[in-house]
């Protein structure tokens, strides 16, 4: 089990940051936004404490979009003025607030989904305007060794507490916004906040797929093994996530004719 624990993100987000490098940057992106790092937690979860327990955090995943959305706009708005310690802190304080406040939530698949569909209609419709584009910066050796070192301890701290906080705060720290602070810090740094806002605001296509992956469980898990509920809940959220992805280029394609008509 110990094993799984200190390798099994690290290496699913060694794969996600490396495959861009390996095969492009349409599959990069198609791979960032599925639960690397939240769906290897929550398989370890169910092999510690059994498929009910796993139910719940998914659950709780689920209403976590909630806390990670509000993690990307305080930190959207609050970059825009001042440096990005205060902007992270910012960020960690509002996700530990609605974390709090998610905790007394029914444990209920309804007001699990309500909770995050309310957040990303709201956090993408208020967050700050950026004209800035969101590419792809060069991952140095550095990053990628952070990344997988943060996986990895994240894994270690939400699998080892998850006896004594339960499983409701066992969903909803596997959801931690790890990738969000990593990400948006280094933007910051590298390329200003325009850039980082407009990171911000790309990640809720992301949202939909975890959605889908979460909810799968929640219901899934009491009924069906374990291993086999994984499985196909990964392959609903690799469906909704190319479900979404193809809209969202149908959409771009459609606003860029529509700007090249009216400049004619």
């Amino acid at each position: 089990m110990l094993a799984l624990k200190l390798t099994l993100v690290p290496l699913f987000l060694l794969v996600v940051s490396m495959s861009g490098k390996w095969w492009g940057p349409s599959i990069a992106g198609w791979l960032a936004g599925l639960p690397v790092v939240a769906g290897p937690i929550l398989y370890l979860l169910v092999l510690a404490h059994g498929p009910i327990f796993g139910a719940r955090a998914a659950t709780l995943s689920l209403s976590a979009i909630l806390a990670s959305e509000a993690f990307n706009f305080a930190y959207a708005w609050t970059c825009r003025s001042l440096a990005w310690p205060v902007a992270m802190v910012a960020g960690l304080l509002t996700w530990f607030v609605c974390a709090c406040a998610l905790s007394f939530l029914p444990t209920s698949p309804m007001w699990a989904a309500a909770a995050a569909f309310a957040a990303v209609c709201f956090g993408q419709s208020f967050l700050p305007r950026s004209t800035a584009v969101a590419a792809g910066a060069p991952l140095t050796r550095a990053d990628l060794i952070g990344r997988m070192i943060a996986g990895a301890v994240l894994t270690i701290l939400v699998t080892s507490l998850s006896g004594s906080v339960g499983a409701a705060w066992s969903g909803l720290l596997a959801v931690f916004p790890l990738l969000g602070i990593v990400l948006s810090v280094s933007s910051h740094r590298a390329h200003g906040p325009d850039f980082v806002i407009s990171l911000l605001s790309g990640m809720v296509l992301g949202r939909f797929s975890f959605a889908a992956f979460c909810l799968f469980l929640a219901f899934a898990l009491p009924h069906q093994p374990p291993t086999l509920a994984f499985v196909e809940a990964a392959a609903l959220a690799m469906l909704v996530q190319w479900s979404t992805k193809r809209v969202a280029m149908t959409r771009h394609g459609q606003i860029d004719k529509q700007s090249a008509i009216a400049a004619e």
